[in-house]
């Protein structure tokens, strides 16, 4: 199928997001290398430019063939892809003085940026909430360009050459976040592009089961599943096309469970009429290999390589090597996106289905991937199509690692310190800053902010900081407490577990399940040589993990939580995470 629009892909953490929200305005997209010739874009109605975490400056970052901005083809830029587009044609690009990462407000100066009867800010008036994730911006746009917005922080937030067929804008349109996106992308596909309908999301069951078959060929297939929606669903259309006695099924006990998880997944896939399922116990392995492990990123490889060791020994003991087996997987878009697994992009967390044993299954042609092309919406959406059960299609994502990566470690015991904006708490984590992953320590305040600006705002002037959080509730002063040495022990993912099934068990009682997409409860070595570690409470709403915006619950729900944690033998403190996708992951590892 020929795509009306190609994006190309600068590294963007958000490229193959921008090609499925166009996909979902009814008209097919596909992504491609930004160096794309422009002479293989001939033909399509529309390009576009996607971010990334290079400048354009930058020795070997990436640019795109100049005859595309001369040929005709409308082209829309977003974030990196206005800066290279006003560099490409003699406009003037510079790093801010500080990030502007999360929720801008966007005050439109022009919305007349007219081509072939289409206006890129047709139906948008006044002020509108945007989502930006960028240092480097335009100070000023090529000659011929008309700057049709701008933010606080960011004069050329917006910019035009209609006649060209040229159009750019510093903000993510892509993202749920930005409340005119949708519509945005809407002017440029039909209106600047004039693109007609020609792709139906909800009719890909059928060519997925297509390629599953064409993949296989006479091979089966075997799945270790989690029990989440991804690794379900993809294993129920395996099911669909090759039938169950083709497709095998293991669950494999980490040891790195929520409470009860294990006999929940048992009944469910007995439901789903797998024949061929068995639970393998791994946690004495798992957590022997996890034993000194404190970073992030180890953690993650040796769970990835504890997995290929765990499958390579099923595996063999069970036949599944002799040539008529492949693996499955439930990898979905985010995953590899993440993973640095576009040509470009910047590497924020390696995934466990992306180290190194798992990518040598996939250079050897022994894996499948039924879902790899979709987000979490879609994947969802599919499983609705496939009737799959409401409790486990509508559970809330779980990361592959488990409570590893909810159960943060340190060798540290330094002690907080008092900045004029809170508290520096001795604690690291993982956050999303301008494409790129950053490391960075976590700010406490003593109290709830009256604006949601506040966090966003504290993390754009602070460049040793990517998350705030405030003090719920401490069992000492917040100058008292410190690190505490802590590893991945039996203990301490008890403590974790206790913790997770308190808030799961209350936030189902009060409905306020319902109205988050995800909620991580986080144990961090943070407290007193007594009471070592405190419990941090994240929840968020999202529509696919890409973009992350927090909730705040009711105070009721909040103080009944307080009471039940605080009573977990060892929890110091508890805490509320304030921290948006982007500047923060959503998993703080």
């Amino acid at each position: 199928m020929r795509p009306q629009i190609t994006v190309l892909d600068a590294g963007g953490q958000y490229c193959h997001l921008i090609a499925r929200k166009v996909r979902d305005l009814g008209v097919y997209a596909e992504v491609a290398p930004s160096e794309t010739p422009a002479s293989e874009l001939a033909g399509r109605k529309g390009v576009i430019i996607s971010g990334g975490p290079s400048s354009v400056y930058d020795p070997g970052s990436p640019t795109i063939d100049p005859r595309l901005l001369h040929s005709g083809i409308p082209v829309l830029g977003i974030c990196y892809g206005q800066q290279l587009m006003a560099h490409i044609l003699g406009g003037r690009v510079e790093k801010g003085d500080r990030g502007e990462y999360g929720f801008a407000q966007l005050d439109l100066t022009r919305s007349d940026g007219l081509s072939k009867g289409g206006t890129l800010f047709k139906g948008i008036a006044g002020r509108q909430q945007v989502w930006m994730s960028h240092r480097d911006a335009v100070q000023s746009p090529p000659p011929g360009f008309d700057v049709l917005g701008s933010t606080a922080t960011c004069t050329v937030a917006a910019m035009a050459s209609p006649q060209r067929g040229l159009y750019a804008v510093q903000f993510h349109p892509e993202v749920a976040h930005t409340l005119c996106g949708g519509q945005v992308l809407t002017n440029f596909v039909f209106g600047a592009c004039g693109c007609v309908k020609d792709w139906d999301p909800a009719g890909q069951v059928q060519s997925v089961e297509d390629h599953i078959r064409a993949v296989a060929k006479d091979r089966n297939i075997f799945f270790f599943v989690s029990g989440g929606v991804d690794s379900t669903v993809a294993y129920t259309l395996c099911l669909r096309a090759l039938g169950p006695e083709r497709v095998h099924g293991t669950y494999v006990d980490t040891g790195l469970m929520r409470e009860g998880e294990t006999d929940f997944v048992r009944a469910n896939f007995a439901a789903l009429g797998a024949r061929a399922f068995a639970v393998e116990d791994a946690a004495r392995q798992f957590l022997g290999a996890l034993a000194s492990a404190v970073n992030p990123e180890d953690k993650r490889h040796l769970i990835g390589e504890e997995f290929v060791r765990v499958q390579q020994r099923i595996l063999e003991s069970e036949h599944f090597l002799d040539g008529h087996w492949i693996l499955g997987q439930g990898t979905i878009y985010p995953d590899t996106i993440e993973s640095g697994g576009t040509a470009k992009a910047d590497l924020i967390k390696t995934h466990h289905n992306r180290v190194a044993g798992i990518q040598k299954l996939i250079d050897e042609g022994r894996i499948i991937e039924p879902l790899a092309s979709f987000y979490k919406d879609e994947v969802r959406a599919i499983g609705r199509q496939l009737n799959v059960a409401p409790a486990l299609l509508d559970r809330h994502p779980f990361p592959g690692p488990g409570l590893a990566i909810r159960c943060l470690c340190t060798t540290s015991d330094a002690r907080v310190e008092k900045l004029s904006e809170g508290w520096l708490l001795p604690v690291q984590t993982v956050g999303v800053q301008g494409d790129s992953r950053t490391y960075r320590a976590v700010l406490a305040i003593e109290d709830f902010p009256d604006s949601e600006e506040e966090a966003p705002s504290l993390i754009n002037k602070m460049d040793l900081i990517n998350r705030v959080v405030v003090e719920v509730w401490t069992a000492e002063k917040l100058r008292n407490m410190q690190a505490v040495p802590g590893y991945l022990t039996a203990e301490r993912l008890d403590r974790l577990r206790r913790a997770d099934a308190v808030v799961r068990r209350l936030s189902a009682a009060s409905g306020f399940d319902q109205m988050v997409w995800q909620f991580p409860v986080v144990l961090m070595p943070f407290g007193t040589p007594e009471r070592p570690d405190s419990v941090v409470l994240r929840p968020i709403d999202s529509v696919d993990g890409m973009t992350a915006s927090v909730v705040r619950m009711p105070k009721e729900l909040l103080a009944a939580m307080v009471r039940e944690l605080s009573a977990i033998p060892g929890v110091a403190g508890v805490f509320y995470d304030l921290t948006n996708k982007p500047p923060a992951t959503i998993e703080w590892e």
